[in-house]
This record gives structure tokens, C-alpha cells and sequence, in this order.
């Protein structure tokens, strides 16, 4: 997200890590399907919030947050 959150919004995005850097917050955490997610970008939507990017996190990404996978 553009801008530093305060600490009060962890609140509205429950489940989620929050860090700020440098003029963004970055929300990290595991989301269980694509209604999770859709439900999250609706609500930094209603927010007002300005979102950034959305992608997996590269470093946690070795496949086994994927409950398919084998």
C-alpha cells in the first residue's frame, strides 16, 4: 500500500503482518483462496487506500503454502 499504515488499521486486516518502508506498508501473510483475497483488495478499496502490488511472497514461496502441491 502507498503510505505508512498506523498500527490501527492491523485491525481491518486481520491475519496480516504489517511493515512500513520508506512511504509503503507491505501486508504479508498466507491467504487461503482467491475470496480471501478479493476480499482484502475490496477493503483497502473501501479504505481509500492505494494499492501498490500483490504477489507471493518469493521468499516463503518453495511451494509448500500451496495444500495441493505433493
Amino acid at each position: 500500500m502507498r503510505g505508512e499504515l498506523s498500527d490501527r488499521f492491523g485491525i481491518l486486516f486481520k491475519g496480516m503482518q504489517m511493515e512500513r518502508h520508506a512511504g509503503t506498508t507491505v501486508l504479508t501473510g498466507w491467504v487461503a483462496d482467491q475470496a480471501q483475497l478479493v476480499g482484502l483488495i475490496e477493503r483497502s478499496q473501501e479504505l481509500g487506500l492505494e494499492l501498490v502490488s500483490i504477489g507471493p511472497d518469493e521468499q516463503a514461496d518453495d511451494g509448500s503454502a500451496d495444500p495441493g502441491s505433493s
